[in-house]
């Protein structure tokens, strides 16, 4: 069955040319991972990383491409933070939340727009934090920068974050699946082969029955998130029947789906960006002596999962839950979809148009949303509870956080677009 469908992918040439296309900016991403910063110390970058763990995270979510120290070390960090900061305003400002709710398609445009452009104060501010960062300490990963180097650097930096940009927009346009979500899942899958051979060669015979264990709750974990992620909750929807003219029309009935997990993975990255955001500041103060002194390494420790695995494992399950209420009350408004039906016609059986849909929408969103925000943090936690059941510390990404959420996403998402362009052939062909 799956043999015959890639062979009928491949058989379609429109179809072909879009995969061959985003597998070929796969590879000029990868390149430009590659493409090094001069003057990056190996040893102390592999220290560094591993006494900050949060970047480690973060790393993960801007698509793999910070821990190389490469002319994309942002990834597409800015940018994904340039939208959500946008996606936020449209609580405070009205302006903003006409343009990306009620003026269409153009007004997402204008939108998106925006986000392009404050890009690009964001990616400079990000990288010379970051520059900053790996040139304090007693083993500085790169040594001090002249302020023309510096300055070079940070527009090397800022370029290549708006070359990934824009290779991410010619995926979604030219190619199959969104653009950005494909390069973040392509920086992740990258690093697969290396821990495959990392698990191979960890293969000890005494820790066997461990890797056993490990890889049979990450195939329960993955079918978790599978099952959560597709879940939906259909709520029914009747629309009247409507003369005009000498025809017909509705008297249908269909159903409103609800997601489970209607906010996806940005409630972590969120909750990432609140727990990167103190030790990052934290660590500029870490040469201070005295009480101060005393108060940041204490601070600094409990933001540490190394240090405080069990606080700062709560306080993350804590932030992921609670923003993912934030992010729905965002972009999921049950007044407007209650406005729509009522102008088409429609209503939810047993529930009056208006006031009272909106009401009844309501209570049915908080509480499957309570179910996926409890799912959406122990994912998020789930590599520290399994890693620390099982020691076994390969293929991170298989057990949670934002890298599963990613890859099952993207996977199941462009399978839905692939299969979309196999039934408009079919429909064409007949």
């Amino acid at each position: 069955m799956w043999l015959e469908r890639i062979i009928q992918i491949f058989k379609i040439k429109d179809l072909r040319n879009k995969i061959i296309f985003v597998l070929a900016v796969f590879v000029i991403f990868r390149v430009m991972a590659n493409v090094f910063i001069p003057g990056v110390d190996q040893a102390n970058l592999e220290r560094f990383f591993a006494q900050y763990q949060s970047l480690a995270l973060a790393n993960v979510f801007i698509g793999g491409t910070m821990d190389k120290i490469s002319i994309v070390m942002l990834g597409l960090g800015p940018y994904i933070t340039a939208v959500i900061i946008l996606q936020l305003l449209t609580m405070i400002f009205p302006a903003f939340e006409r343009m990306y709710k009620e003026e269409g398609e153009q007004g997402r445009q204008k939108f998106n727009q925006y986000g392009r452009i404050l890009t690009v104060p964001l990616a400079f501010l990000q990288g010379y934090a970051m520059l900053a960062l790996l040139q304090r300490g007693a083993n500085p990963v790169i040594g001090q920068l002249s302020p023309i180097t510096l300055f070079t650097s940070l527009l090397v930096i800022t370029a290549g974050t708006l070359l990934l940009m824009w290779l991410g927009e010619l995926i979604t346009e030219k190619g199959i699946g969104n653009g950005v979500s494909l390069l973040i899942f392509a920086g992740i899958i990258s690093s697969f082969p290396a821990n495959v051979l990392e698990m191979i060669s960890f293969g000890e015979a005494g820790q066997i029955p461990r890797i056993l264990a490990f890889f049979v709750m990450s195939v329960l974990i993955i079918a978790g998130v599978v099952l959560i992620n597709e879940a939906r909750r259909n709520i029914p929807v009747s629309y009247a029947k409507r003369v005009r003219g000498m025809k017909m029309y509705g008297g249908v009935s269909t159903y409103l789906p609800l997601n489970i997990n209607p906010a996806g993975v940005i409630p972590i990255i969120f909750a990432l960006s609140i727990l990167l955001f103190p030790s990052m500041i934290l660590n500029f103060f870490a040469g201070a002596g005295g009480t101060f002194g005393a108060l940041v390494q204490s601070v600094a420790g409990f933001f540490d999962p190394q240090r405080n695995p069990w606080g700062y494992g709560a306080f993350y399950f804590i932030l992921v839950v609670l923003f993912t209420f934030f992010y729905t009350a965002v972009t999921f408004d049950p007044k407007a979809i209650s406005t729509n039906l009522q102008k088409m016609g429609g209503f939810i059986p047993g529930i009056r148009p208006g006031q009272s849909t909106a009401s009844f929408l309501y209570y049915i969103l908080n509480r499957v949303l309570l179910l996926g925000a409890l799912f959406l943090g122990l994912i998020a936690v789930m590599p520290s509870v399994v890693r620390g059941l099982t020691s076994v510390q390969q293929f991170q990404f298989l057990i949670g956080g934002t890298s599963l959420l990613i890859l099952v996403s993207v996977v199941l998402e462009t399978m839905r677009q692939i299969r979309a362009q196999l039934q408009m052939h079919d429909y064409e062909s007949f």
